[in-house]
């Protein structure tokens, strides 16, 4: 068939005259299955920011699933695993959303520890050390002597980065641009060719 006879044929009869020669239908299903619905561990020292990046990510993606802090904490800080709301997180990752768990280091830990490599660990930073310290200053919630342990449980903290998949800098004033980073986290991670399979 020459460059004219395809001129002349219409796109669907094309189509029809391709399957065919080929012996077979073109197929319409998706060439990548979808993406398995993703476990988003958040944590990171006091101060860096934690809550204001999490209530960001509620506003701008619907497909999040948000797991009430003060259960999943005393779950966690208490070794109740029982008491991790596990029939909640598989329906709504039955209905394809994502899970966002919001914990502070020692939980991240623990669910390191129960759901491995099946879950995106996110480590949230301040820029520097002293940003840090300006923005446990500026909360004015604890002594002299409450900031110093802070700070002294923060350095100790902040060493424990090498155990998370992926760091975030919360710079003051760049709200947006964390909130951003954590997003194009969760976009990459939707589309690897080995998926993660979270198990819970």
């Amino acid at each position: 068939m020459d460059s004219t006879q395809n001129a002349q044929l219409t796109k669907v009869e094309l189509l029809r005259s391709l399957e065919a020669t080929l012996g077979h239908c073109f197929n319409t299903n998706p060439v990548c299955p979808s993406p398995n619905p993703l476990i988003i561990v958040i944590s990171g020292p006091s101060g860096v920011g934690k809550d204001a990046v999490i209530k960001r990510l509620r506003e701008s993606r619907d497909s999040l699933h948000f797991v009430r802090d003060e259960l999943l904490e005393y779950a966690l800080v208490y070794g109740d695993y029982k008491g991790i709301p596990k029939k909640q997180i598989r329906e709504y990752m039955g209905k394809g959303c994502d899970i966002v768990l919001r914990v502070d280091i020692q939980g991240a830990e623990t669910l390191r520890r129960i759901l491995g490599k099946s879950a995106v660990f996110v480590f949230l930073v301040a820029e520097s050390e002293l940003a840090l310290v300006e923005r446990l200053v500026e909360r004015r919630t604890e002594s002299r002597e409450e900031l110093l342990v802070r700070i002294a449980t923060a350095r100790e903290e902040v060493k424990h980065v090498r155990n998370f998949d992926y760091v975030v800098v919360n710079a003051k004033g760049q709200l947006d641009n964390a909130v951003k980073l954590v997003e194009s986290i969760i976009d990459a991670e939707k589309a690897k060719v080995r998926q993660r399979n979270a198990v819970i």
